[in-house]
């Protein structure tokens, strides 16, 4: 039996895929631990959905959704995405999708075979918090699939998640700048962390409001919700 890859779909989303009606599948596993997520149970979960079961899925949508974000988790952990991904362009669905970097192999092979339309960047840290907030160490794998993306010129977004505790104006700036020196030139999205009881290193509520005035003004940032 061939393993079961997806932790859950969402049918139906207008927000998670630039000018484009989807559904969101959410891939088991991640070789992340970020204290924040509240992704708890898909992190450290096993897979519910087959591939098979997520393309039936896909197969009776179509004429009413434009695209799939394979999000999680993280998608690239899947060792037969290229394959899916081949699959789901078979049935004329665009392909979005979420990643955290660390597997700069998959993530090109997806762009090099017109597998992928649009993905989202996790820049989780500045380097020297990276480890702290991710609990993994490489920063520079990460490093290396943004100059992929950035060499490339492929239609890509670079986004942060905020809890005012653990990330400061002057880190976000520190991202900014870098940013900005490697070349990167679209909008930089900031998106605020939700509170739950469950999240992964248990953190509190925000104690403090981050002080957006703080920030610089290299690049178009942008609160999303």
């Amino acid at each position: 039996m061939s393993r079961k890859p997806l932790y859950d779909i969402t049918p139906f989303t207008a927000l998670d895929f630039p000018d484009h009606l989807a559904a969101i599948f959410w891939f088991a596993k991640c070789q992340m631990q970020c204290v924040y997520c509240y992704n708890k149970d898909i992190v450290f979960g096993d897979g519910k959905i087959s591939k098979e079961e997520a393309l039936s899925f896909l197969q009776k949508r179509k004429g009413l959704l434009e695209g799939v974000v394979l999000s999680g988790g993280e998608a690239t952990l899947y060792a037969d995405l290229v394959e899916f991904c081949r699959q789901i362009k078979a049935l004329d669905y665009k392909i979005k999708l979420d990643t955290n970097g660390l597997n700069p192999q998959i993530v090109s092979a997806l762009v090099e075979n017109d597998l992928v339309d649009y993905i989202a960047l996790d820049y989780k840290a500045p380097k020297q918090k990276f480890e702290a907030i991710t609990k993994n160490k490489h920063f520079d794998i990460f490093s290396s699939t943004l100059e992929y993306l950035l060499g490339k010129a492929f239609p890509f977004e670079v986004r942060t998640t905020i809890h005012s505790d653990l990330l400061q104006p002057e880190d976000i700036n520190q991202i900014i700048d870098d940013l900005k020196k490697r070349g990167y030139e679209n909008t930089y999205y900031l998106q605020k962390f939700v509170y739950t009881p469950d999240t992964i290193g248990k953190v509190e509520e925000q104690k403090d409001v981050f002080d957006t005035s703080k920030l610089s003004a290299d690049l178009k940032v942008i609160w999303r919700q």
